[in-house]
């Protein structure tokens, strides 16, 4: 079996990989302007200043399409903890560091975007969502922060960091995509497919730098993506009342198990062929064969998750009857 590269000895293999994307991606990125996605001529102005303050009766969007724009905007806003983790972990020398400034300078202008809109639109109480970004920021973020030991230290390592990210941005790409159409809103639809264009570039990135990865290192590999797929965390988890907002995004169709499954981790298994190498040895082969298993659990979690989903719609649909027909005799 051969002998695991050290941290510094793959950053060193990977480096001409890394510099070969990034100047992809600086060819293939398209810089837009956040004021261009914002229809300021809906805006007026606060109390503070002689206006009015908000009113929910203000907000044009649904219960489904508010909860995702602003769990969306709080996950956008834990930038500068995402850029400490891959600043740790990639380096800021040469073409890593390059890549992290610019990925980072890119990722910036979401938050700055999806706030704007929702402001001047009145999407959403700002104060309370000016309370949930320093609770959501203060709270930081890291993808081991809630383990301990050898684990947290083991979610730390370049090959984590860089697999996880993968899915990560797919899975964002994919939720901000759906948010935009659950809006039913043209600008909001339209500034949310440029925010999803920006994270699937930059995933295609983590996933092409991930898959020399595995040509380079398939074992080590191995073990961070076992690793990041049996303990896989969405970056808002850390979000306030997150378990509610994401069943209400999951009811809603924005972002649920059967989207996780089909659209963001299965597309990335097949790109990097893991139930097809044969370069995996020992306890990577182990970890390689329970992926398959996890496979399944995951799509059973996906049946499970759509018989709720339908007991669920039906006794909302009855409670609505009810309501309507309380309304009826009233009249």
């Amino acid at each position: 079996m051969a002998k695991d590269l050290t941290e510094v000895q793959l950053l060193t293999e990977l480096e001409p990989v890394v510099e070969a994307n990034l100047n992809r991606h600086l060819r293939m990125r398209k810089d837009w302007n956040p004021h261009d996605y914002i229809p300021w001529s809906d805006g007026k102005n606060f109390y503070a200043l002689g206006g009015q303050d908000w009113d929910p009766e203000q907000s044009k969007l649904s219960e489904v399409a508010q909860t995702a724009m602003v769990q969306n905007l709080l996950t956008e806003d834990n930038l500068p903890s995402y850029h400490r983790e891959i600043a740790m972990n990639f380096s800021l020398d040469g073409a890593w560091g390059q890549w992290v400034n610019r990925w980072t300078a890119e990722e910036n202008r979401h938050g700055i975007a999806l706030r704007d809109y929702l402001t001047v639109t009145r999407a959403i109480d700002p104060v309370e969502l000016e309370e949930l970004r320093v609770e959501q920021m203060t709270r930081g973020f890291s993808p081991g922060q809630n383990q301990q030991g050898e684990d947290k230290l083991f979610a730390r390592s370049l090959f984590d960091s860089v697999i996880y990210v993968t899915f990560q941005e797919l899975a964002t790409r994919v939720s901000h995509r759906n948010t935009g159409k659950a809006c039913s809103e043209p600008v909001a639809d339209q500034l949310l497919q440029r925010v999803s264009a920006d994270e699937n570039l930059h995933m295609i990135f983590y996933r092409d730098v991930s898959e020399a990865g595995f040509d380079i290192a398939p074992d080590q590999a191995m073990y961070s993506l076992h690793h990041v797929l049996r303990n896989f965390k969405m970056p808002g988890y850390t979000v306030p009342d997150f378990r509610r907002k994401a069943v209400v995004i999951a009811v809603g169709g924005v972002y649920d198990p059967r989207i996780h499954l089909d659209d963001v981790v299965l597309p990335v298994l097949k790109k990097w062929r893991i139930f097809e190498r044969e370069d995996f040895t020992g306890e990577a082969a182990r970890m390689r064969d329970d992926l398959g298993v996890l496979m399944e659990e995951l799509e059973e979690t996906c049946e499970k998750f759509e018989t709720a989903k339908q007991r669920r719609l039906e006794r909302e649909a009855k409670m609505a009857e009810k309501r309507n027909a309380k309304k009826s005799v009233s009249v």
